[in-house]
C-alpha cells in the first residue's frame, strides 16, 4: 500500500487528476448549494456547472490510476528486479496503515459517486428546461422566441418534443448530439425544414393533455380585423366553429378524425402541403381510398403517414404570425394605439419591408411611422408623440417576434394549417378533388366545420345577442 500512496505522489498524471477532482467537485458542490439557496443560473452556468464541469472531474479521476499505472510500468521497466512495484498494488488489510488508506479511498470514492449522480441528475435537469433548449442563439432564437408567446409557453420543450419514457429519451438524446455538432460547425439548414420527420406521435405527447373524448361541442369565435381607413374601423367576424368529436356513438365536426374508429392514413410529400391518396379504415374494417387527380412527379418523394394531431395543429407553439393578424391583435390589445389615423394601414406596410436586421427593422419603422404623421399630421406628431413611440415599438417588437433574418425565416415561412385562408390547410383533403373509385369525394361543405354569423360587420348584432 506504502508504494501505492508513492506511486500516487510520484507522478504528474496522477497529481494533475487530483488536482482536477478537487477543483471541480469543488466547484459543482459550491454550485449546488448556491442553486438550493436560490441563486439560480442562467442556462450557460447550468451547462457549466452539470455538464462540462463533471465531465472535467470525470477526467481528473481517470487520470489518478492511469498516472499510477504508468509510473509503476515505468519503473518496472528501469528496476525489473524490485518486486515491491507489481502492477497492481497488495491489499493486506491486517496491517493498520494499510486499513485506513483503504477507508480513505472508499470513503472519497463515496464522495465522488455522490458528486457525479448528482450532477447527472441535475444535468439532465437542466437538459430539459426550456432555457436549455433555446440557448443556442443562432439556430434556437426564433423557436425559442415563438415559443415564449404561445399557448404553451408553460409546457417545457421536452414535453412535445420527446414525452414520457426511457425510449425516446434516448433517442433524442442521440439526435440531439448529432445537432450539437452540426451546430458548432454550421451545418444546420436555414430555415429549419418542416414538418419535423423524427417527431413522436401526438397520441403519445398531445394527447397526454388533450383528451379526444373532450373535444365536443361548438365554440363561437371572433376575428377583429380593422379597415384601411383613417379610423381604423373595427371590423368583427363571427364563427361558429363545430368543434365536433366523439359524442355519444357518433363523430362529427372538425374533430370527426379524432374517433378511433375511423383510421385515416394519407400519402402525401414531403411537406405535407401536397395530399395525393386519402385511406379510411372504417370500424368493420371496410377501406374507402379517395385519390386526388393531382399525381406526384417523383413517388419516391412521398410517404404513407397515419393521420393525427399535427397534420392540421402543425404550429402548436413555435407559432409564426402574418403581418395583419399581428397588428389587428396588437390595436385589439391596445399596443398601437387606435386613434392614431391609419396606424393600421401603416403598420401593416412598415412590417412587410425588407430589412436586413432586427435593429435596422426596428430603427427604419420607427422613422418611416413617426415621418408618415409628421408629413401628413404635424400637430398630431407633437401631441401624440407618446402614442406613435408607443405604435412604433409594439412594430419593432412584432417584426422582431416573427422575422429572422440570420435563419431566412420571412413572414409566411411557416404556415399553419390550422383552416385555409394562408395556406391550403383543409383543402388539402377537403376540395371535392379526391375521388373513390365509385365517385364518392371528401366534402368541402363549409357547414361541416363552422356556421358564419358575421363576415368584417361593423358592431354585427349576433355579436351583441351573445355577449353575456
Amino acid at each position: 500500500m506504502r508504494s501505492f500512496v508513492k506511486a500516487l505522489m510520484s507522478n504528474p498524471i496522477s497529481i494533475l487528476g487530483v488536482a482536477i477532482t478537487n477543483a471541480t467537485g469543488l466547484l459543482i458542490v459550491t454550485m449546488i448549494v448556491l442553486e438550493t439557496l436560490g441563486f439560480v443560473p442562467n442556462p450557460y452556468i447550468g451547462v457549466l456547472t452539470f455538464m462540462v464541469l463533471p465531465a472535467i472531474f470525470t477526467l481528473g479521476l481517470i487520470l489518478i490510476p492511469v498516472g499510477i499505472l504508468w509510473y509503476r510500468r515505468r519503473m518496472r521497466q528501469l528496476a525489473p528486479e524490485d518486486q515491491d512495484l507489481d502492477l497492481f498494488p497488495i491489499i493486506n488489510l491486517n496491517i493498520n496503515r494499510t486499513r485506513y488508506v483503504a477507508a480513505i479511498v472508499v470513503v472519497l470514492t463515496m464522495v465522488n459517486v455522490v458528486i457525479i449522480s448528482a450532477a447527472t441528475v441535475q444535468g439532465i435537469h437542466t437538459m430539459d428546461t426550456p432555457e436549455f433548449c433555446g440557448s443556442c442563439h443562432s439556430v434556437m432564437n426564433p423557436e425559442f422566441t415563438t415559443y415564449g408567446k404561445s399557448p404553451h409557453a408553460r409546457v417545457a420543450c421536452v414535453t412535445c418534443h420527446i414525452g414520457p419514457g426511457a425510449d425516446w429519451f434516448v433517442k433524442a438524446k442521440i439526435s440531439g448530439s448529432w445537432q450539437l455538432i452540426a451546430t458548432m460547425l454550421d451545418l444546420y439548414p436555414r430555415p429549419i425544414p418542416t414538418p419535423v420527420k423524427s417527431l413522436r406521435p401526438a397520441r403519445d405527447t398531445c394527447e397526454q393533455c388533450h383528451w379526444p373524448q373532450k373535444f365536443t361541442g361548438d365554440r363561437l369565435k371572433l376575428i377583429t380585423t380593422y379597415k384601411d381607413d383613417e379610423p381604423n374601423t373595427e371590423l368583427t367576424t363571427a364563427l361558429l366553429l363545430r368543434v365536433g368529436g366523439i359524442q355519444g356513438r357518433d363523430s362529427r365536426g372538425i374533430h370527426w378524425h379524432v374517433d378511433p374508429r375511423n383510421q385515416i392514413r394519407y400519402l402525401a410529400n414531403e411537406q405535407r402541403d401536397k395530399i395525393f391518396d386519402v385511406e379510411l379504415t372504417q370500424e368493420d374494417g371496410t377501406k374507402k381510398v379517395f385519390q386526388s387527380k393531382e399525381r406526384p412527379e417523383n413517388d419516391a418523394e412521398t410517404r404513407w403517414r397515419v393521420m393525427d394531431c399535427v397534420d392540421c395543429h402543425n404550429r402548436p407553439t413555435h407559432i409564426y404570425r402574418l403581418p395583419e393578424r399581428e397588428v389587428y391583435d396588437a390595436i385589439k390589445s391596445g399596443k398601437i394605439p387606435q386613434s392614431l389615423p391609419f396606424i393600421a394601414r401603416e403598420g401593416i406596410k412598415t412590417l412587410k419591408a425588407d430589412y436586413s436586421s432586427q435593429e435596422e427593422a426596428r430603427a427604419k419603422i420607427s422613422a418611416d411611422v413617426s415621418g408618415f404623421y409628421k408629413q401628413n399630421y404635424a400637430d398630431l406628431a407633437t401631441s401624440k408623440a407618446e402614442d406613435i413611440a408607443k405604435a412604433s415599438q409594439a412594430l419593432g417588437d412584432l417584426w422582431a417576434g416573427n422575422v429572422f433574418p440570420s435563419m431566412n425565416i420571412k413572414w409566411g415561412t411557416y404556415l399553419s394549417n390550422i383552416g385555409h385562408e394562408h395556406a391550403p390547410g383543409c383543402f388539402r383533403c377537403h376540395d371535392e378533388e379526391h375521388v373513390t373509385a365509385d365517385k364518392q369525394a371528401i366534402s368541402q361543405d363549409c357547414s361541416t366545420c363552422h356556421s358564419l354569423l358575421a363576415q368584417e360587420e361593423e358592431d354585427p348584432d349576433i355579436v351583441k345577442t351573445l355577449e353575456p
